[in-house]
């Protein structure tokens, strides 16, 4: 067994690395990177995408593809940790680009030139997602109360025993007469429990 404390301490990674092998306690960087620039969340036309463009090949690719060569041999940006030093400034010219595109085409322009970007997505993008939709994520099941509703699915899929939800969540008592029964109890026996107000 394990916690979610334990797993999401394993999750820490590099950042504990940095402070247990170095004692450096790393500064909060928000939605950027913490050490790789430009990696983070920036504004479009219509909304947030996250672009993360580590290394200089993929840096060079995504300045071509926002038409901004120039930055490349800008010294302020030229190596990693002058991006890093510099984010701020990087991303403010970074975003008054993209904030001429919309987030589809300009996540589709990065895509094809390499450049790993995805849109954000509120809650209803993403239940209305294709790859959402075909990986299953949400389930149709009826409610006696409410009717057909849809509710999230199991999200992982096991290979000997894959789980699947098959009913709405049950109403309070629903299933207390098959309980009771389960119990050997007898329909006198529950009869006798609701004159009673047991059950």
């Amino acid at each position: 067994s394990t916690s979610l404390l334990q797993a999401v301490a394993g999750m820490l990674d590099f950042q504990a690395a940095r402070l247990l092998m170095d004692g450096e306690v790393p500064s909060q960087a928000g939605n950027n990177h913490p050490t790789v620039s430009p990696t983070g969340v920036f504004r479009t036309k219509d909304g947030q995408i996250t672009i993360a463009a580590s290394g200089q090949s993929m840096f060079r690719r995504l300045c071509e593809t926002l038409g901004l060569p120039e930055l490349v041999d800008d010294a302020r940006f030229k190596n990693p940790g002058d991006r890093s030093q510099n984010r701020d400034q990087l991303n403010a010219i970074l975003e008054q680009c993209l904030t001429q595109y919309a987030h589809d085409e300009i996540v589709q322009r990065l895509n094809q030139a390499g450049v790993p970007a995805g849109p954000i997505l509120d809650i209803e993008q993403v239940f209305q997602n294709e790859q959402v939709k075909r990986l299953g994520l949400s389930a149709k099941v009826r409610s006696p109360e409410l009717g057909e509703i849809e509710i999230q699915n199991v999200p992982y899929r096991l290979s000997r025993t894959p789980g699947a939800v098959r009913s709405a969540a049950p109403e309070r008592g629903e299933h207390t007469d098959e309980v009771l029964a389960e119990l050997s109890h007898n329909a006198d026996d529950i009869r006798a429990f609701r004159a009673a107000g047991v059950v």
